[in-house]
């Protein structure tokens, strides 16, 4: 599987210093939480979304690839997934999950599937 979409689009205008820790998330049709966590690192970039009351209080990991624009002015991420597409993901647990190699290609397997922008 390719690292690409653990990498951040070059349109993204993510820069390798980017401190989002509380962006807003706005996913393909509305708000979906604010960004708890998030790593830089090369080929292992994501954020971790604490979605609040959308989905009961739950964290989400998206794959930087899934980044479409980010606005620092506002504060603001934008992803091409829908709301319902980062529903239906594998159920991530931040202490299991952080770092376990099956994880994150169970996770690459998935947003990879779907495509960009579907």
């Amino acid at each position: 599987m390719s690292d690409e979409i653990w990498s951040y689009a070059p349109t993204a205008g993510h820069g390798p210093d980017a401190d989002l820790t509380g962006y807003k998330v706005e996913a393909a049709d509305g708000h979906i939480g604010k960004v708890d966590k998030h790593s830089n690192d090369v080929a292992n970039q994501y954020i971790v979304v604490d979605t609040g009351v959308w989905i009961f209080g739950k964290e989400v990991l998206l794959p930087a690839s899934t980044v479409t624009a980010i606005d620092h002015d506002a504060r603001k991420i934008l992803v091409s997934r829908t709301k319902e597409q980062i529903k239906d993901a594998p159920e991530f647990d931040k202490e299991k999950h952080l770092g376990d190699p099956a994880y994150r290609d169970q996770l690459g397997g998935y947003y990879g599937g779907l495509g960009p922008g579907h």
